[in-house]
């Protein structure tokens, strides 16, 4: 690797941690203000989360407006550390920074149109939770058959293929052009987005804003990505994820 390529790498790398670390410290002060508030006490003996609702004063454009900035930077604060190979790869590729970012941006656009559909989803399902104590009483055990269904998803072919998708560099010709790098960061997002469609799933039964929880999965996407055996550290996340749904699926039936 000559001086030039050194130094590039170098500077990806920087920019790349500042941003993980700016958005992972924005996502925790965000949910530990969230924290502090109190939410709302279900039947089943579990709180809904305060994202799916309005604060004093807001409309539900602002909650919703609110909702997605925090949705966007939490997503650059779980995803970049499993995306930036990728990049990197791309930059590679076509040699130019701005394609690279604008790649990144588009990458990023399809998180940012997952949570476009993800608060008006979550919005309804509070609302009727709260109309109907049986539905709640019930959130429990469904949130628990949620993360036994997403384990189980972790140990099937289908999820060997989306990582295996996920792992390849482009596969063809690059043109550096704008049109281009748009079009690539939207395929990264979608491929992306698939493959973690279940660890997702975990996050959001669990507490989309636990930072607990973002912490746990973002840990588990980014070794599944990038650990050398990463197909039999993906089953051994899927077995953890059974054994916990299991166990959650006895707690709740035992309350």
């Amino acid at each position: 690797m000559t001086r030039p390529e050194r130094a590039s790498r170098t500077a990806f790398v920087a920019v790349s941690a500042l941003l993980f670390a700016g958005s992972a410290a924005v996502t925790i002060a965000w949910c530990v203000s969230m924290a502090d508030m109190d939410g709302m006490q279900m039947p089943g003996g579990w709180t809904m989360s305060m994202a799916w609702m309005r604060m004093p004063g807001q409309t539900w454009l602002d909650a919703a407006a609110s909702f997605l900035a925090m949705w966007v930077v939490m997503m650059v604060a779980m995803m970049l550390p499993s995306v930036a190979p990728m990049l990197w790869r791309y930059r590679n590729a076509v040699r130019s920074v701005p394609l690279t970012v604008l790649a990144a941006i588009a990458y990023f656009f399809v998180w940012t149109v997952i949570g476009l559909v993800a608060f008006p989803v979550g919005v309804a399902l509070a609302a009727v939770e709260m109309r109907s104590a049986a539905l709640a009483s019930a959130v429990p055990l469904a949130a628990a058959v949620v993360v036994l269904i997403a384990g189980a998803v972790q140990l099937t072919a289908w999820k060997a293929r989306r990582l295996a998708c996920c792992a390849q560099g482009p596969t063809r010709a690059l043109h550096a052009e704008p049109s281009t790098a748009w079009r690539h960061g939207l395929r990264l997002g979608l491929r992306c987005s698939a493959c973690c469609a279940n660890l997702t799933a975990i996050l959001f039964a669990i507490g989309v804003m636990d930072p607990w929880a973002m912490a746990i999965v973002t840990v588990a996407i980014t070794l599944e990505r990038l650990a050398p055996a990463h197909l039999h550290i993906a089953r051994v996340i899927g077995g953890v994820a059974v054994a916990g749904g299991l166990a959650l699926i006895a707690q709740a039936v035992a309350l």
